[in-house]
């Protein structure tokens, strides 16, 4: 089953982009560090590219994910064209909150001073830390921050006191996701709607992907005596461990799945990165999502 998500104020939403992504001169992309290319919107890249922007691309939560890959991936995106890349969590936000004017600064040199003040989009999809970065941008909040994805409905404008103009847009997705895994991983990293997915499926895929890549993590927080087993089977152990045990001894399968998905998303679990570069062919989305309206370039 391929997980759909994409609520009626995303619609307007995404026309809002596509006039103000004319204004700007840098875009800036969050993504999810555990999940960097699924949690990449196509329909932002595609409009960037249609008006020749450059992008910085940051790859927020770096905390909670695998550090090995978060090299490997920071240097992958580091390698796209028009773009740089940096890690952001909760370690290093601050200092990194601070280089962001000076990094847009390095990828439109031309925008300079009160007469031509530089210009950035901050965009993502829902609950990656858009509202999170421009309360800290601004220093104080301006912006409604949740775990609940699609909070933010309506784009702001904010202005540093250097100057520097931003952005901040709602959490965008795009209409159709095609890639089966990528759906499953955005649910379990908590930026699709809860009616848009059923718990138990997203935790079962957890699973699998924890048996696959992190066995060890999965195995040691769980106290499981082996993992050689159907994830059905796991999740059942994972219920009797965890006392999620309801009438005749059955297990709560809600209540296991629900406990998976917390766990995974909030670091308990340990630090996971569900996909890798090597994924990237097997991820790749339908190239035409978006019919982008022609216009000239930010003079």
């Amino acid at each position: 089953m391929v997980i759909q998500w994409f609520p009626g104020h995303m619609n307007a939403a995404r026309k809002q982009v596509a006039e103000t992504m004319a204004k700007v001169d840098v875009v800036i992309e969050i993504v999810d560090a555990r999940l960097p290319w699924s949690s990449t919107n196509p329909m932002i890249e595609q409009l960037r590219r249609h008006r020749q922007r450059p992008a910085l691309k940051i790859l927020n939560k770096a905390d909670l994910a695998d550090p090995r890959l978060n090299q490997i991936w920071l240097d992958w995106f580091s390698a796209q064209p028009a773009t740089l890349a940096i890690l952001m969590g909760e370690d290093n936000k601050q200092a990194q909150v601070k280089r962001l004017p000076q990094l847009c600064q390095e990828l439109a040199p031309h925008r300079t001073g009160a007469e031509k003040p530089l210009r950035a989009m901050i965009m993502g999809i829902p609950n990656v830390g858009k509202s999170t970065l421009v309360n800290a941008l601004m220093g104080r909040r301006i912006a409604n921050v949740a775990d609940t994805p699609g909070v933010t409905k309506s784009q702001q404008r904010v202005e540093t006191v250097g100057g520097t103009i931003f952005y901040d847009t709602p959490g965008l997705m795009w209409p159709k996701i095609e890639v089966e895994a990528c759906g499953y991983r955005i649910a379990l990293g908590g930026s699709i709607g809860r009616n848009a997915y059923d718990d138990e499926d997203v935790a079962l895929f957890a699973v699998e992907t924890l048996v696959e890549r992190y066995p060890a993590l999965l195995q040691t927080r769980y106290k499981l005596d082996n993992i050689e087993a159907p994830p059905e089977k796991l999740m059942e152990l994972i219920g009797r461990k965890r006392g999620a045990v309801i009438g005749g001894g059955r297990i709560d399968m809600q209540k296991t799945a629900e406990l998976i998905l917390t766990e995974f998303r909030n670091g308990t679990l340990g630090r996971i990165t569900l996909e890798t570069p090597d994924d990237v062919v097997l991820l790749t989305q339908v190239d035409q999502l978006v019919e982008p309206s022609p216009g000239d370039d930010v003079s």
